[in-house]
């Protein structure tokens, strides 16, 4: 393949890859507790920008839409675009719940499924039949020490993530019952969107120590989606397209000429 052409194709594949993570973040920017993914550029190595290429045009041959990138914890798309999960907080919004609780430093919660450990940053809950604390899928929220299960539910919830309840008889004093698991990873942890807030990851997490965890109670955590940095960026993935776009063509056209002009000469 003509490099030109190579360069073009890789260009406008990146840009796709950027459309559908910012049509994502669109679609989520009202979803509590989503973090939005950022497309970006892999950094060229020691053999330059034509390498680059070629291991695009390579991976392309042989069929790759998506292979591990050359920085660990990224998801690399066409060979030279890594995707990431940005992990900045999102704003806190009241909502005066006892079963709602939102995280102000780094870390996760973590959720039990069927599939395995899942990790989110959205702490709104509800009790099921058996008492346990879950989300509203019904999928158990895991504390320190496994399941938490409250006979009231109305619990108090300090900023460590200890979690108390009334003793019966409507006294002031309190019995702990567990404790919310908080979580953290290694910053190449690659976390991947299994739908709305939740993330799951192949990496080990560390549990995050009472000194570092900060939780306020009745609120939770919107999405970290700046709409109008969206739509920006939108914009100018698709002006990139564009442009992309009609280098191949007038590429195509010049071919085409030079290939009369010599059928002429013959």
């Amino acid at each position: 393949m003509s490099d030109v052409l190579a360069i073009t194709l890789n260009g406008m594949q990146q840009d796709m890859a950027r459309l559908e993570r910012i049509s994502m973040n669109i679609a989520n920017a009202t979803t509590p507790g989503y973090k939005r993914e950022v497309a970006s550029s892999l950094p060229v190595g020691s053999g330059g920008f034509a390498d680059a290429m070629r291991g695009a045009d390579a991976a392309r041959r042989t069929g790759s839409a998506a292979t591990m990138g050359a920085i660990p914890g990224t998801l690399a798309v066409g060979g030279s675009l890594m995707i990431q999960t940005d992990g900045h907080a999102g704003t806190l919004k009241t909502t005066g719940q006892s079963l709602d609780v939102a995280l102000t430093t780094p870390g996760f919660f973590e959720i039990s499924t069927d599939a395995g450990p899942t990790y989110t940053r959205l702490g709104s809950w509800q009790l099921d039949a058996r008492g346990r604390l879950v989300t509203a899928q019904g999928q158990p929220v895991m504390g320190v020490g496994g399941e938490i299960v409250l006979s009231r539910p109305n619990p108090v919830i300090d900023a460590t993530g200890q979690v108390f309840e009334n003793k019966p008889g409507g006294g002031l004093e309190t019995t702990p019952v567990g404790q919310l698991k908080v979580v953290r990873f290694d910053e190449a942890a690659k976390l991947e969107h299994l739908g709305g807030s939740l993330l799951r990851t192949d990496a080990a997490p560390v549990q995050v120590v009472d000194a570092d965890v900060q939780l306020r109670q009745g609120f939770v955590e919107n999405s970290n989606v700046n709409s109008m940095q969206e739509m920006t960026q939108l914009i100018q993935s698709m002006r990139h397209f564009e442009s992309m776009q009609r280098v191949a063509l007038g590429y195509d056209e010049m071919i085409g000429a030079a290939v009369r002009k010599l059928g002429d000469l013959s």
